[in-house]
C-alpha cells in the first residue's frame, strides 16, 4: 500500500508546479493584453496634455515635460482663434458642446427606440404562434451576416427623397427600429421565462399586451439594460451615417465633428493636440457609463427568468 502511494505523492508537487506555471503564464498574458489595450488611451491623454509646440520634440518621455490644459480649453471654446493659433493650434473650430448635445440625443433615442421595439419583436418570436414563425426568425437572424455598408446607400437615397438630410429624423430613422442581434438576444431570454407566469396573469384577465408590458418587461430589466447600453455605445461611436446625413453643425455628432476637425487646417498641419483633447472628452461619457454600470451589465448576462 505504501509502495503504491509513493508515485502518487511524488506526482503531486510536479502537478502543482505545472498549475503554478500555467497560472503565471496566464497572468503575464493578461497583463500584456491589458497594457496593449490601454496604451492608445494613455498616448491619447499624453498628447492632449502636451503643448502643440512640444509635440514633435517631446516624444521620448513617459509624461510631457510641460503638461497643460490649454488644448482642452481650446476644444471647449474658452479661447479665441488668435489664442488658439498662438498656442500652436491650426485655427480650426469644433463647437464641441453642440456636437456633444447632438451625440447625446442621437445615442439616447437609438438606445430607447431599439430597446423597446426589439423587445416587442423578440417577445413575438418567443411567445406568439403563427405560420412560418421559425422561417421568418431564421431569415431575420441571417441579416446579422449582411454588412451595414450594403444598406447605407438605399437608406441615404430614401432619407434624401424624404427631404430629411440635415435633420434629426433623417439621422435617427434607419437605426431607430431594431437590430437582429438585439431581437435574438431578447428572444432567447424571453424563452427562459416560465410560461406559467403569463398564464397566471391571463387568469386574472390580462391580455397579451398587459402580460408583456406589466409582467415580462419588469422581469427583463437586466437584458433590457444590456441591450440599451450596447445600443447607446453603438450610437455614440457611429461615424459614417451621421457624417453623410448630418452635414451641418446643428445635427453633427461628435464622431463626425472630430473627423471634420482633423481635415481643417487653415493655419498649418492638422491640430493633433486639439484632436486628442477632444477625443479624451468624447470618451468620458462612455467611460462613466461603463464605470457605473459595467458590473450590472455583466450580471445581467446571467439569464434567469425569475428568482
Amino acid at each position: 500500500m505504501t509502495t503504491e502511494s509513493l508515485p502518487v505523492a511524488a506526482a503531486r508537487p510536479a502537478r502543482r508546479r505545472r498549475i503554478r506555471i500555467g497560472r503565471s503564464t496566464a497572468w503575464v498574458l493578461l497583463i500584456l493584453a491589458l497594457v496593449l489595450t490601454l496604451f492608445p488611451f494613455y498616448w491619447m491623454i499624453r498628447t492632449a496634455l502636451t503643448p502643440a509646440a512640444d509635440l514633435a520634440t517631446d516624444t521620448s518621455s513617459i509624461w510631457p515635460h510641460h503638461a497643460t490644459l490649454i488644448n482642452f480649453e481650446r476644444v471647449l471654446g474658452l479661447t479665441t482663434t488668435a489664442q488658439d493659433i498662438a498656442a500652436g493650434g491650426s485655427g480650426a473650430t469644433l463647437d464641441f458642446l453642440v456636437s456633444l448635445r447632438n451625440s447625446i440625443i442621437y445615442a439616447g433615442l437609438i438606445a430607447a427606440g431599439q430597446t423597446l421595439l426589439c423587445a416587442m419583436a423578440g417577445y413575438a418570436f418567443a411567445r406568439l404562434r403563427f405560420r412560418g414563425r421559425e422561417l421568418l426568425f431564421g431569415v431575420f437572424v441571417m441579416a446579422l451576416m449582411v454588412p451595414p455598408i450594403f444598406t447605407l446607400l438605399p437608406n441615404f437615397a430614401l432619407v434624401k427623397s424624404l427631404g430629411w438630410i440635415g435633420t434629426f429624423q433623417g439621422l435617427i430613422a434607419p437605426s431607430l427600429l431594431m437590430t437582429p442581434f438585439a431581437v435574438f438576444f431578447l428572444r432567447q431570454f424571453f424563452l427562459s421565462i416560465p410560461t406559467e407566469v403569463e398564464e397566471a396573469a391571463a387568469l386574472d384577465g390580462a391580455g397579451r399586451w398587459i402580460q408583456f408590458w406589466r409582467v415580462v418587461l419588469p422581469m427583463s430589466r437586466g437584458p433590457l439594460f444590456t441591450i440599451g447600453l450596447i445600443n447607446a455605445v453603438w450610437g455614440w461611436k457611429d461615424y459614417l451615417w451621421p457624417l453623410l446625413v448630418g452635414p451641418d453643425q446643428n445635427t453633427r455628432v461628435l464622431t463626425a465633428a472630430l473627423g471634420i476637425f482633423l481635415q481643417q487646417s487653415p493655419n498649418s498641419a492638422p491640430d493633433w493636440t486639439g484632436l486628442m483633447a477632444a477625443a479624451v472628452l468624447a470618451v468620458v461619457p462612455v467611460a462613466l457609463l461603463l464605470v457605473f454600470f459595467g458590473r450590472r451589465l455583466v450580471e445581467s448576462l446571467n439569464f434567469t427568468g425569475i428568482k
